[in-house]
């Protein structure tokens, strides 16, 4: 049990009976081998399809050893068709309905100021990409202002919470980019930024969005939607703050310039 937490596995139904108490009994099989799988009451009853015998099925769960019989046994905490899962279908029907309403149009992409007064930042108040991103921020231009607008970012409710506190914050006249993201993890746990409600807020702003999901594999709709994608919010923190050094290098050199042109002038 300590060495096989959180198991993926894809198989076909045996025999499922739903028992009085709610729970899910079934096997899972291939061709060559078969295991006992449990599903309690309250996953099961979260089960958006019918798990009919001989379906074909992809599941996580975690291994265990029923002591009764002796017999290992996979507790299941997710179920979905396998082949093109039901959150795949989803997504890519969501995606193609925004795609033809031209929410992707590069032509509409809006460039990130160089200078912002304000970068509104829209995350989890105690994930690491807080830290993340204002590590870097702060490193590369002391002077920044962030103004956060917390919010969920994985589970039920969290797409509702990413865009309700992206409106807020976007709406502050100081506001000039807005930075929505976090850091890494499963499908699963980045589902919020696959969302119609999140991604129709980023369409919405005001002001320049930039997405920073951290997964560098799977690009969300966010992602898309956004004026910028950054594959991480460390990332973010570079497109959105301007180097100090660079700046003053920059002023330095134009104010040089101008004292010679004023004296050739002269």
């Amino acid at each position: 049990e300590d060495e096989f937490p959180g198991v993926d596995v894809e198989g076909g139904l045996s025999r499922p009976v739903l028992a009085a108490s709610g729970h899910l009994y079934f096997g899972l099989q291939d061709e060559g081998a078969r295991v006992d799988c449990v599903m309690f009451a309250a996953r099961a009853r979260a089960l958006k399809f019918d798990p009919k015998d001989g379906a074909q099925v992809r599941l996580r769960g975690d291994v265990t050893l029923y002591p009764p019989s002796g017999r290992y046994q996979i507790v299941v905490d997710r179920m979905e068709p396998s082949g093109e899962g039901e959150r795949e279908r989803r997504v890519r029907l969501l995606r193609a309905k925004l795609a033809a309403e031209g929410l992707f149009e590069p032509t509409r992409k809006r460039p990130i100021p160089l200078l912002p007064r304000r970068i509104g930042l829209v995350t989890s108040p105690t994930g690491a990409a807080l830290r993340d991103f204002l590590r870097v921020v702060f490193r590369r231009f002391p002077r920044a202002r962030v103004v956060l607008a917390p919010a969920r970012v994985q589970g039920d409710g969290a797409a509702a919470e990413i865009a309700e506190a992206l409106a807020r914050v976007a709406a502050r006249p100081e506001i000039d980019v807005v930075v929505v993201g976090r850091g890494g993890g499963s499908i699963e746990d980045l589902a919020a930024f696959d969302e119609e409600v999140a991604a129709r807020a980023v369409f919405a702003s005001p002001v320049p969005v930039v997405s920073a999901v951290g997964h560098e594999i799977d690009v969300s709709i966010c992602d898309d939607v956004a004026d910028l994608r950054a594959a991480t919010p460390s990332e973010a923190a570079e497109q959105t703050a301007p180097l100090l050094s660079a700046l003053e290098d920059s002023l330095a050199d134009r104010a040089a310039r101008l004292r010679t042109a004023v004296r050739r002038a002269a």
